[in-house]
């Protein structure tokens, strides 16, 4: 899948990728940057952050992509000096030489931020990597349908997987139910993805 991978500039100048096999882009073509930052760091992290008072914050993020979520979330830890945990599944990574061509740290703009993107891609799979003293990343190279994600683990829920009509798998009941059960009663999910289905499916999870 990987060689049907083509670097996009989306409108906010913020690079996406767009997957020739699925015809489907990762992001948003009206702006990467700014609908990650809308979707999932104001109205996933900075919300769940405003209602509850955590010495640390763990994210689930379905779908590590281009790491643009995991580099602005980091961004986030950064600036509010908050600490996370943030785990990462991803069953098709990213090859480094397309990787090492996107902008984000550039279009983001903060100190080291190229540096920190590098070291987000580069960190091992499968196992804890301490990228900064408020931030930690465990990327797991695996589908989620071939993963036990535990009872009642995550603060936060970055759901970003490709859309319904181009992974139908990934939005079955039974997925979104194993994600479910592995949030906290507090717990917040978001996505990108208003489909009446998946309202409905999530309306009837509680």
């Amino acid at each position: 899948m990987l060689d049907k991978l083509q670097i996009i500039t989306t409108s906010d100048g913020s690079h996406s990728l767009f997957n020739t096999e699925l015809n489907e882009t990762y992001h948003s073509t009206h702006g990467a940057v700014q609908e990650s930052l809308h979707v999932f760091i104001k109205n996933g992290l900075e919300f769940f952050e405003q209602i509850n008072k955590s010495a640390e914050i763990k994210i689930l993020e379905v779908g590590f992509g281009t790491g643009l979520n995991a580099l602005l979330t980091l961004q986030y830890s950064l600036t509010h000096l908050t600490k996370i945990l943030y785990e990462s599944l991803e069953a098709f990574p990213v090859d480094q030489q397309t990787v090492s061509q996107l902008n984000y740290p550039t279009a983001i703009s903060f100190s080291d931020a190229e540096k920190y993107f590098a070291q987000l891609h580069q960190s091992s799979w499968d196992e804890p990597t301490e990228i900064t003293h408020s931030f930690t990343l465990f990327k797991r190279h695996v589908k989620i349908q071939d993963i036990d994600l535990g009872l009642e683990k995550f603060d936060v829920i970055f759901f970003d997987a490709f859309a319904p009509s181009k992974q139908a798998e990934m939005w079955e009941p039974a997925i979104l139910k194993k994600i479910e059960q592995s949030m906290k009663p507090n717990g917040v999910f978001v996505t990108y993805c208003a489909k009446g289905q998946l309202k409905r499916d999530l309306k009837s999870l509680g």
